[in-house]
């Protein structure tokens, strides 16, 4: 793929709202994710690994860690004098001066998306774990000489969250949108990346705006279904759009999985985050890890089974900690016991204290508790 063809959207705060758990203090796309990243570091090194070089980050509120987080774009190779990363301001034009939906987002955006170069835009919300090469979807699109083409995957759809759902002909265009239908079996579920032409997408944005249309989904897509050609690209690699709780903590136990990593790390195309400085993490002679991802600068002396644990944890003597999320600085004191927890940022459990969730319910501690 011929590089500097592409710009990249992403949507920063989309699911804000499925997350709050997770977003009262960050947006969607600085959530911490398995043990060193964010959400955003992964289809922001699946753009880069693709060759786009020039991505807007649509901002709207609790952007703060975000901007800590990326910084120039450094670690991403985005720290250029042509393109590189732009975060774009939450701003709309109405009285209250912050966008509602992709459409009003996007017309706030259009003087970025208008002194751009490139030919075609990637749109994608930030909560996707994948590392997915936008080159196969962009050859994928020249081929059917498509004007909208959105990433799909056959899955059954989640009864907690609904999603958007596709009927599809035999050539690949897409025939129908349904917006949360009834769950039942195998769906096309979209993974709400989309291609489409730069002048297009202009043009619809202008459009649907001016009539006060915000849902690009039912407002463009649905809406003129029949009069453009839209098309489904099925994406069949490991992919996890994370917009519960629960996906939450099951995408980061599929870390766990060595056919997972593999495909997610180990490739050619790199998953980049920011560089911090840690010392490396120490074991005391009784701690005991299995099946475990632990990251560097924590001091282990308890034991970790089937856990992800994040940069600067203490694990106290006769702690145990099993099938659980620690995040970055917590501290379990010793002969405190998790059980499908999710521990948020900063978190001291003191002594003796035991805590228990369950595999589709985890036990959510929030940032800075002390339990």
């Amino acid at each position: 793929m011929a590089k500097n063809r592409i710009v990249g959207i992403i949507f920063s705060n989309m699911h804000d709202h499925a997350l709050h758990q997770l977003t009262e203090r960050r947006t969607t796309s600085s959530i911490p994710f398995g043990g060193r990243y964010r959400f955003i570091d992964f289809i922001l090194s699946s753009m880069v690994n693709s060759g786009i070089y020039s991505i807007g980050v649509i901002a709207k509120n609790n952007y703060e860690s975000l901007m800590d987080h990326l910084g120039s774009g450094r670690e991403w190779d985005l720290s250029r004098k042509n393109g590189g990363l732009y975060i774009l301001p939450p701003y709309g034009n109405t009285a209250t001066g912050i966008y509602s939906g992709r459409i009003e987002a996007l017309h706030g955006m259009l003087e970025y998306i208008n002194r751009s170069t490139e030919q075609y835009v990637v749109l994608s919300d930030s909560n996707l774990i994948c590392n997915m090469d936008f080159g196969e979807i962009i050859k994928f699109h020249e081929q059917k000489e498509a004007q909208i083409t959105i990433a799909y995957q056959k899955k059954e759809i989640d009864a907690k969250t609904g999603a958007t759902v596709f009927s599809l002909n035999g050539d690949g265009r897409i025939s129908d949108i349904m917006v949360n239908p009834a769950v039942g079996s195998e769906q096309n579920v979209s993974t709400n990346v989309m291609v489409m032409e730069k002048d297009l997408l202009i043009r619809v944005v202008r459009e649907s705006y001016n009539r006060g249309l915000y849902s690009f989904t039912k407002d463009v897509l649905q809406k003129q279904i029949d009069n453009l050609s839209i098309y489904g690209y099925e994406y069949k690699k490991y992919l996890s759009k994370i917009d519960t709780l629960s996906n939450y903590f099951r995408a980061n136990m599929d870390l766990l999985d060595a056919g997972v990593r593999e495909e997610l790390f180990m490739s050619q195309k790199s998953i980049y985050t920011k560089v911090t400085d840690h010392s490396p993490t120490r074991y005391g002679l009784n701690s005991k890890i299995s099946n475990s991802l632990i990251a560097d600068g924590c001091l282990i002396e308890g034991e970790v089974v089937n856990s992800i644990v994040s940069r600067g944890v203490y694990v106290g003597k006769g702690a145990v900690i099993r099938n659980s999320i620690v995040m970055l600085g917590d501290r379990i004191s010793d002969n405190a016991e998790l059980g499908y927890c999710i521990l948020d940022k900063n978190v001291i459990v003191n002594e003796r204290r035991r805590l228990m969730g369950a595999e589709d319910y985890p036990n959510y501690i929030a940032k800075g508790s002390v339990v």
